[in-house]
């Protein structure tokens, strides 16, 4: 007999609780900021606590940087603004809530 889920109802293997939870109202914005000697950090808010450090790892590994999350957001090295939206769509996060500054 298959775990069914105490969200959504559905079975453990199908459930849909992840996906929905992205599809909120979850505003998400990516901007860059220059820190110590100038160097360029991109930063990403909005992203809710459960989900950060997957999301973070997932990033540094898609875009091959180091980077951390910390105090609600994500920090990647290096100027990653608009390559970071097209990843986020692709980790299921809707592309109408992203905004890049």
């Amino acid at each position: 007999m298959p775990v069914i889920c105490p969200k959504c109802g559905l079975p453990k293997d199908i459930c849909a609780c992840e996906a929905l939870q992205k599809e909120d109202v979850q505003r998400i914005s990516i901007y860059t900021k220059a820190k110590k000697f100038g160097k360029l950090i991109t930063f990403v808010d909005g992203i809710e606590s459960e989900h950060i450090e997957k999301t973070a790892k997932e990033l540094k590994h898609k875009l091959a940087c180091g980077g951390t999350f910390k105090d609600g957001h994500i920090e990647l090295q290096g100027d990653h603004k608009f390559k970071v939206k097209n990843h986020l769509v692709s980790l299921g996060y809707p592309a109408e809530n992203i905004t890049v500054r």
